[in-house]
């Protein structure tokens, strides 16, 4: 049996989605510790997959969309590896299209859980496109691979445009930058209950429609921000810098975005955004992706706070949901194959993800 296991990613944000520049999308993000997608494999005469009622999954219905992704995933991976089949086990996930990269993930991870496997080598970057991942944001290869902090180069304007290429005729963006996350940084995850966000076809018409119409002045700007502000914060260790920086460039990014989910950021995102940004133990928040995730960026000292804080961002916001608080990760996946180490860990600063009732 061969397992692979990685942590979710925070996806902050676009360098830019102008046609007017030479380079389109161009991604920020980090690797986070917790929670995690963890998936098996062993070699087998067809593809068969199964997942765990406590894999993740928050439904029946949410459990059989998992379990139809990684077929598809499994079914891809034996194609490009040349082999019969396997069976998958998907021992944990993340919730779908809630801007933690759940996608990415359990195409990646069953990829790696199947090549090694079958002895094969995994090259996730240079296979990653065949599974349609890597198509604008490079955040969740370049973190399966290495974790940290990472800003992808993006995709050359001319050869993507309005619409990406088909699955398996790009390259997934080289990574302009990568700098390992400090230890004492950590990282709030506020997920309201709401409605998942943007994926497949509705995801694409939204992206199509924001690069149609995106100002380019938005992208000088976050241009400015990440060299003098984002990058100096990372490689010098400053959290509360950093946590502005990320922040700021979400809302400069909401901006090519408030036509197509319904402001800065899409509701209820905003409430909570707003609630964080008035703690003083949360550095910076934003939307991680198409949300509805909210993040805080916070320290170890400050913790306990801030996870505090979130609490009370849902009740402002009058939803339920839960809160954590969790660790960077400066390492990729975790790839195991018989006999090895069991790399599942939970890696969360408080433990336990809290759940809340609407309004608790």
């Amino acid at each position: 049996m061969a397992r692979a296991s990685v942590g979710a990613r925070l996806h902050f944000g676009f360098c830019n989605l102008s046609l007017s520049h030479e380079r389109l999308y161009g991604a920020l993000g980090v690797g986070l510790a917790a929670p995690r997608v963890v998936v098996d494999a062993e070699p087998d005469s067809a593809v068969g997959v199964t997942v765990e009622a406590a894999a993740g999954a928050e439904s029946s219905g949410s459990a059989s969309a998992v379990r139809e992704d990684v077929r598809e995933y499994a079914t891809a991976a034996t194609d490009l590896l040349g082999v019969d089949g396997a069976r998958v086990a998907v021992r944990e996930s993340l919730p779908r299209h809630a801007g933690l990269g759940s996608g990415t993930r359990l195409a990646a991870a069953t990829l790696a859980a199947v090549a090694t496997a079958h002895g094969e080598p995994v090259r996730v970057r240079e296979r990653a496109p065949s599974l349609g991942r890597g198509g604008r944001s490079g955040v969740g290869v370049a973190t399966f691979e290495s974790g940290g902090f990472v800003l992808d180069a993006g995709h050359p304007t001319a050869r993507f445009t309005i619409d990406r290429p088909a699955d398996g005729e790009w390259t997934v963006p080289p990574v302009a930058a990568r700098h390992a996350v400090p230890d004492d940084w950590r990282f709030l995850l506020v997920d309201p209950d709401a409605d998942a966000g943007r994926s497949g076809a509705a995801e694409d018409d939204a992206m199509r429609t924001a690069v149609e119409r995106a100002e380019p002045g938005i992208a000088d700007r976050i241009g400015g921000i990440v060299t003098r502000r984002v990058l100096p914060s990372i490689a010098t260790g400053n959290a509360e810098a950093f946590g502005a920086a990320v922040a700021e460039i979400g809302r400069l990014n909401g901006a090519w975005y408030a036509d197509e989910q319904g402001g800065v950021y899409r509701p209820p995102v905003g409430e909570i955004v707003a609630s964080l940004s008035e703690a003083s133990a949360v550095f910076g928040a934003g939307q991680s992706s198409w949300g509805p995730t909210v993040y805080g960026v916070t320290d170890a000292d400050h913790a306990d706070a801030a996870a505090e804080a979130g609490e009370r961002a849902l009740d402002a916001a009058g939803v339920g949901g839960s809160v954590s608080v969790v660790r960077a990760t400066n390492e990729g996946a975790r790839i195991a194959d018989e006999g090895g180490a069991d790399p599942r860990s939970t890696d969360s600063e408080r433990g336990n993800t809290k759940p809340r009732g609407d309004g608790a």
